[in-house]
């Protein structure tokens, strides 16, 4: 009986892959085990004290003030408020518009240790509550803010995500280097595109609708927003004499109800945009 030859390729075939078999099989494994499930950023971790060390972001700011907007909050019925630094400083004339095409001429008080500032007005609104320092201890990465304003000149809010903390460091005018807090934005007004010019100073808020710190900064290419630290709100309130005695909750926010919440303090000018006129 005779059986079929087979064609040389399958022999060769058939060779090339008891070679190549052989030779896996002695070849030195030294790959590595894969990594542990990261743990560095995720939600729930302890934020920690700030360090020398935190990740620096730089932030050039122009040389000559200009006419500029942006938020500010108030912190006493009786015309206190707060706003970002660098929205005001070097200002001839700082306003609280309480209306279309009107305004309240407010004097300035800056915190020199952070980008915060201090205005008085001749009357003002409710005040907004203020984290306690207690609860500012606790913040978490993962934890969610609010941030009501002005962004653009016009009505507007965002919501963000807490990473971490970082140096900011602004060259030019008022160059300093401060600890902030740095939050990943995950959602916004609906009709709200582009940059967020004009949100500066307005509240970072917590679910339980407390101030934690003043919204500062953004880097619109990496979806950044950062605030200054709850340590730097109390310490610029401190220093205009306006200690945060009021560490109770407010409206409960969240992200199915923080637009109508920026609305309602927008309407009652607990949340009002501030004009620089240089």
């Amino acid at each position: 009986m005779n059986f079929p030859r087979l064609p040389d390729w399958t022999i060769y075939g058939a060779v090339v892959l008891a070679l190549l078999i052989a030779s896996i099989g002695r070849r030195e494994n030294s790959d590595a085990p894969a990594p542990p499930p990261p743990v560095p950023g995720e939600g729930g971790v302890p934020l920690g004290p700030a360090s020398p060390f935190d990740p620096s972001v730089v932030v050039e700011m122009q040389e000559k003030a200009q006419p500029t907007s942006g938020t500010a909050f108030s912190i006493a019925d009786r015309g206190v408020w707060i706003t970002a630094r660098h929205v005001v400083e070097g200002c001839n004339q700082v306003a609280v518009v309480v209306a279309e095409g009107r305004g309240v001429a407010t004097r300035v008080s800056v915190n020199t240790q952070g980008d915060a500032a201090v205005l008085f007005s001749d009357g003002g609104s409710p005040a907004m509550p203020i984290i306690s320092p207690a609860d500012a201890r606790k913040l978490k990465r993962g934890d969610r803010a609010f941030h009501p304003g002005f962004p653009q000149g016009k009505a507007g809010e965002v919501t963000s995500r807490l990473l971490g903390r970082e140096n900011l460091v602004t060259h030019g005018r008022g160059a300093r280097s401060e600890g902030v807090l740095v939050w990943a934005e995950v959602g916004r007004t609906n009709t709200l595109k582009g940059p967020l010019a004009g949100l500066s100073g307005a509240p970072a808020l917590d679910a339980a609708g407390r101030v934690m710190g003043v919204t500062v900064a953004e880097n619109p290419r990496r979806g950044r927003i950062y605030t200054t630290t709850p340590e730097t709100l109390l310490a610029a309130m401190t220093a205009a004499g306006q200690p945060a005695s009021h560490f109770a909750t407010g409206e409960p926010v969240n992200t199915e109800n923080y637009g109508r919440v920026a609305d309602a303090l927008r309407r009652d000018l607990r949340v009002a945009q501030v004009v620089c006129l240089v």
